[in-house]
């Protein structure tokens, strides 16, 4: 994540009206927190160190080894669902309001043209809904989180 990036996050998250805003990204995390006076928001920017790098001892990466194939085989397992993502930037809501349950759940089955999220942008609750048929493997994104234009959101499962 560049600092272009991260500035236009700032933005987002002080216009938004939200308190506090976590994301992690890889080996980045990031904390934004904004003062109700609309005052200039506590950024907290973490950066984690590569584990290869922390691990100097021989038999740490031959252990390190094994789990290095894990990673493709979970990407692979993945790849027989299909992605739903975000059609803008916004902040994603998994419920029509505070008080009303969730659109959809993990292991939920959904069929095209059910409401599965809104998505916030400029005062406008946008909802998004499936092009797809199937049931929800994974939800990716947590509630009330800013999502970027393209973000996965859901894996469904279409069989």
């Amino acid at each position: 994540m560049d600092l272009k990036e991260i500035q236009n996050l700032i933005k987002f998250v002080s216009n938004s009206g939200v308190a506090e805003v976590k994301l992690e990204t890889g080996d980045v995390k990031i904390t934004i927190r904004t003062t109700l006076e609309g005052n200039t928001p506590d950024i907290t920017y973490v950066q984690q160190a590569p584990m290869q790098q922390a691990l100097p001892a021989a038999p740490a990466p031959v252990a390190a080894a094994p789990a290095a194939p894990a990673a493709p085989v979970a990407s692979d397992d993945n790849s027989k669902y299909i992605t739903i993502k975000s059609p803008m930037i916004g902040t994603f809501y998994r419920k029509p309001a505070p008080d009303k349950p969730t659109f959809v759940e993990v292991g939920g089955s959904i069929s095209k043209g059910d409401v599965l999220c809104v998505v916030e942008a400029m005062k406008l609750f946008n909802e998004i809904e499936s092009e797809v048929s199937g049931k929800i493997v994974k939800i990716l994104v947590d509630d009330m989180s800013p999502v970027e234009f393209d973000q996965p959101l859901f894996l469904v499962d279409p069989s």
